[in-house]
């Protein structure tokens, strides 16, 4: 997909400091134009249209070139006098450089690639060009199902202010979710929304949050292994404020263009070791009160936690390639929905969403605050079990592949 995005002619009339002032000023910790231009690549664009008026200095340009080759995105540059979307002439002369369907994005529109990613396909003449739109140089067929709908824009916020600027941000924060979130989560996310908006505008990064929730999870178990009520109330609190740091980390990365395969498995260890700091803190708790019998269900959840990290950790690099492991869960949601004729897969994926962090956390405070903490000890302790027994059987149903796919099991059972 092409993307096409236009700097107007007012900017280049300014001075230099002026039009750089203009077009890259730093939203959520990321320079104006170059998001524009980053967005539009992480919804899929192969290559970036750039119109740029003849009065834009070359050094702006190449600065902007150098810093947009650094991210991977390759841009061809176009300069035209008095570009206007809105005039049938500007696109003639773009014709030869133009696709059938490209991407138009306003320069100072503020969107995410999920946004982006869901227009349906309208023709040139049906275009609001002060937003984000889909488009083809020519006719929709009308039959089409996506032609179908009325035409629409993606939503986002036109920065032409410093309020604009803050509203653009509010926005990105909002929308720095996943499709796959739930009420629980969502309920997380919006506590921290306040603190990523204020942490984009910092040299913080999202594995330097990661880090911080590890510290967080240790401090829980400290407080679980105290054994006493209000100490372990503390320490449910705290696991929950752990919770939060992982839903940061993640939204962080996302809003400031930081993803990366190993963030992406940086936070999945880190997930896995906070869960063992939670049931060695509690297994500790219980047995001040509980004496051996808490100790066995310890070991016992121990055990069945890293075998659990340890297949969830291989069947995510057997359903994922190495560049994209943050799409293991999403892949495999699809993977259960299609085997729903597999009563297994059936039943797995309607209790499944309980085993994510961002709703556990809500009840080890529920259940430690009513006193049924002992109970979530031995819910807990058959749930890692089982994780790990499915995974292996999800492992051979999903993805064994022909020659070496008969060998997936085989290889995690050598790991273990």
């Amino acid at each position: 997909m092409q993307a096409v995005i236009a700097i107007p002619e007012l900017a280049g009339l300014e001075s230099e400091q002026q039009a750089t002032k203009l077009l890259m000023r730093p939203i959520a910790g990321v320079l104006l134009l170059i998001r524009t231009v980053l967005t539009a690549a992480r919804a899929g664009a192969s290559d970036v249209l750039l119109v740029v008026p003849p009065a834009v200095s070359d050094r702006f340009l190449q600065n902007l070139l150098e810093k947009l080759s650094q991210q991977g995105v390759r841009v061809e540059l176009i300069q035209i006098s008095e570009f206007d979307p809105q005039r049938y002439s500007s696109w003639i002369i773009l014709k030869r450089h133009l696709k059938d369907k490209f991407l138009w994005l306003p320069w100072n529109w503020i969107t995410t690639k999920n946004f982006l990613s869901q227009l349906p396909l309208v023709d040139i003449g049906s275009v609001d060009w002060s937003k984000a739109v889909y488009a083809t140089v020519h006719e929709v067929d009308r039959e089409g199902a996506s032609s179908a709908l009325p035409p629409r824009s993606a939503g986002g916020v036109a920065v032409t202010s410093p309020e604009s600027a803050v509203a653009a941000e509010r926005f990105l924060v909002a929308n720095s979710g996943k499709a796959l979130d739930g009420i629980h989560t969502s309920f997380n996310r919006r506590l921290c929304w306040p603190f990523v908006r204020l942490l984009s505008h910092t040299p913080v990064t999202p594995n330097a949050i990661t880090f911080g929730g590890v510290v967080v999870s240790v401090l829980s178990a400290i407080a679980f292994a105290q054994g006493t009520y209000l100490w372990s109330v503390l320490g449910a609190f705290l696991f929950y404020i752990a919770g939060l740091f992982d839903e940061m980390d993640g939204m962080l990365a996302r809003v400031k263009f930081a993803e990366s395969p190993s963030g992406t498995w940086l936070e999945g260890m880190a997930d896995g070791l906070s869960y063992l700091l939670l049931f060695g803190g509690v297994t500790i708790g219980l047995s001040r009160r509980y004496g051996h019998i808490a100790v066995f269900f310890g070991i016992a959840l121990l055990i069945g936690s890293v075998l659990a990290l340890i297949t969830t950790s291989l069947q995510r690099r057997r359903a994922t390639t190495p560049d994209r492991p943050n799409e293991y869960l999403g892949r495999f949601y699809q993977l259960l929905e299609k085997d729903s004729g597999n009563w297994i897969s059936r039943a797995v994926r309607q209790v499944q969403a309980f085993q994510r962090r961002g709703i556990l956390i809500h009840y080890i405070v529920l259940f430690t605050v009513i006193g049924a903490l002992p109970l979530v000890f031995v819910l807990a302790t058959l749930g890692a079990h089982l994780t790990w027994i499915l995974t292996l059987y999800f492992n051979r149903r999903f993805f064994s592949q022909s020659s070496e796919g008969n060998s997936a099991v085989s290889k995690v059972k050598e790991a273990l």
